[in-house]
């Protein structure tokens, strides 16, 4: 991937060649939070040029090599994964690579198969998606760096909670048509700043990584 922007000296000259690694693995700040102590979210999604988070119901379509990248080294530097049920089906989740590593599954009904390999490695455990303990919840969760996955009714449920802390995006170099939902499909009306941090480049996609302002 390329560098096109970055906001801090430490990413290196614009214009050189950088891992995902470099760009997303560095340690996490405390979150701008004055309720109390929780960990910080990121939330990783890929949407096409014209705002579909899906193709055929699944981001599988509008993903490419770089893009996997970003999320190995998303998900190597996140102590838990936070994710809904119906992206787990729809993506086919399976036991992560980062040993130690929990991926908590939201489900709003409980009606989750967890015979399937992620949670028979014990990895994966259900959590509640009760709308007013979404905050109590994300603070229950262990280490310092949650990783939020979607889909995009749990990240406008989150972004209602106020507990987004950076938000990374690839445009996939896709029109997809459709109705797919955008990346907070159903959240409130709201207004919330995030400062640009990097812009990387890699085949015709373009890695977005905002932090929110405190």
């Amino acid at each position: 991937m390329k560098l096109l922007y970055s906001y801090h000296d430490s990413l290196g000259p614009v214009g050189r060649s950088i891992t995902a690694d470099e760009a997303y693995g560095s340690p996490r700040p405390t979150p701008r939070d004055p309720r109390g102590e929780r960990p910080w979210v990121g939330m990783c999604m890929v949407a096409g040029i014209d705002g579909s988070t899906v193709v055929n119901g699944s981001s599988q379509a509008l993903s490419g090599d770089a893009d996997r990248s970003v999320l190995v080294a998303l998900r190597r530097a996140a102590d838990t994964v936070l994710v809904g049920a119906g992206t787990v089906r729809d993506e086919g989740y399976g036991p992560p690579s980062k040993p130690g590593q929990r991926i908590a599954v939201v489900s709003r009904s409980g009606r989750v198969d967890v015979s399937t390999p992620l949670f028979a490695s014990g990895a994966g455990y259900l959590v509640s998606s009760d709308t007013a303990g979404l905050y109590a919840m994300v603070a229950s969760l262990g280490g310092p760096f949650v990783q939020l996955e979607g889909g995009a009714g749990l990240n406008a449920s989150l972004t209602d909670a106020d507990v987004v802390d950076e938000i990374n995006l690839t445009i996939s170099p896709n029109v997809t048509g459709g109705n797919g939902p955008r990346l907070t499909r159903g959240a409130s009306d709201v207004l919330q700043r995030f400062d640009l941090h990097h812009i990387l480049e890699d085949d015709g996609f373009v890695f977005l990584r905002y932090v929110r302002r405190r």
